[in-house]
């Protein structure tokens, strides 16, 4: 029977799309699940033959690793800190000298201190001015993606390879008369993408709330998404400490509720450094418009496209707005046309903004970095909009200004 082809604006044919792309990350979290599953059932049946040889069984200490992993991607420098204390304490004076990095009182020890640090700046932060609170909050917001990147490389491999420090620790299959089946090898070339995988998921969400603390203008709310931040973690060693299958059921769950956040959290983060990177760096003072494309972020969601999508504004040779963007940054690049009407440049106090004018009402469509700041009048001309107007801000300021009679006089006729 011949297959019949539906057109893409059909609701039949975007039911099936929204069906197929459902169905894909369902299929995903179930084979992670199953990776995850098959490490925790083979490590739970070598527990009885390992207990005799120490304390701890290797299904504990998976369990123990999921929890780790979870914790120290909520926040990569306490929770990097908090293992290598607490991995330097429990291993003998004789044998410290074979610690990792991570585990030695030269690292944690100063990681430690400055998170304290981090602490009495956001207890001491609330009563502080908004504007001298910020740069401590963007420093944090750096530290934090440099310290993920460093956990994410050099200490998680080493968490999750629970397998393999002793002789005969991985050996899962042996019977009398027979030789030992050491796979070891196999549950680390599992464990270790899994657990990065894992990792970088729930990194994403936590460094989004990073993003959202230096994007509010309020300290209030600031404190909120912190303890929100603290509770979640304080959860996850909580649970272990009870059990530690508790634990990593506990961590299973928060993989993959930020799994399901991940789209969403890594939009959210690259605006986030963008936007960081063009304030640190001054970057409006020597950028210049480009005549053909210009990169710029979608500020609501539009077919389909998600908010925040980074992507370049182009004109098309029909004369319609469109955004050429990569998913991801990595993927085959797609094209969204803007809705056709009236645009215009909205000219803020700290970003500018792309508005379609409606009538009496204006709708933000693509947001502009901060280079584009003072440079709104050349992408007038190069995308042939209406003209220009203050947001936010600066159209509070003008609002104020003409209240109290400021306003520059009219030119002479």
């Amino acid at each position: 029977m011949a297959r019949v082809a539906l057109p893409k604006g059909n609701a039949l044919y975007r039911a099936t799309q929204l069906g197929k792309s459902m169905l894909m990350k369902r299929h995903l979290i179930r084979g992670i699940l199953a990776v995850l599953g098959v490490a925790l059932v083979a490590a739970q049946a070598h527990a009885a033959d390992a207990r005799s040889s120490g304390p701890t069984p290797p299904g504990a200490e998976l369990a123990n690793a999921i929890s780790t992993v979870t914790g120290v991607a909520i926040s990569p420098l306490l929770g990097t800190g908090a293992y290598g204390a607490v991995k330097y304490f429990r291993t003998p004076p004789e044998r410290r000298a074979n610690l990792p990095w991570f585990a030695r009182p030269g690292f944690w020890v100063p990681a430690l201190l400055l998170v304290l640090l981090v602490g009495a700046k956001d207890v001491l932060g609330t009563a502080a001015p908004t504007a001298l609170k910020k740069p401590f909050d963007i420093a944090e917001a750096l530290e934090n993606k440099i310290s993920g990147l460093v956990a994410a490389g050099a200490v998680v491999p080493l968490i999750v390879t629970v397998f393999g420090d002793t002789p005969g620790q991985g050996a899962l299959l042996q019977s009398p008369g027979m030789a030992t089946v050491d796979l070891s090898w196999l549950y680390n070339a599992l464990m270790v993408p899994v657990g990065i995988v894992a990792f970088v998921v729930v990194w994403l969400v936590g460094n989004a709330i990073n993003v959202l603390i230096v994007l509010s203008p309020f300290t209030t709310v600031d404190a909120v998404l912190k303890s929100i931040r603290l509770a979640l973690l304080a959860t996850v060693p909580a649970t272990a400490h009870i059990s530690p299958w508790l634990g990593a059921a506990w961590a299973l769950v928060v993989i993959l509720v930020c799994y399901c956040l991940a789209g969403w959290s890594f939009r959210l983060t690259h605006f986030g450094v963008v936007f960081l990177w063009d304030y640190l760096t001054l970057r409006r003072k020597r950028f210049r418009v480009d005549p053909q494309a210009n990169k710029v972020f979608l500020a609501r969601r539009l077919n389909k496209v998600p908010i925040r999508t980074y992507g370049k504004l182009v004109k098309t040779e029909q004369g319609r707005l469109a955004l050429h963007y990569r998913p991801w940054l990595i993927l085959p690049q797609r094209s969204v046309e803007l809705p056709e009407g009236r645009y215009e440049a909205g000219c803020g106090a700290f970003y500018s903004e792309l508005l379609l004018v409606q009538g009496e009402d204006t709708r933000s469509v693509c947001l502009l970095p901060p280079r584009y700041r003072g440079h709104e009048a050349e992408l007038v001309k190069v995308y042939g909009l209406a003209g220009t107007r203050d947001v936010g801000l600066r159209a509070l300021w003008a609002w104020l200004k003409g209240m109290l009679g400021f306003r520059r006089p009219l030119p002479a006729q």
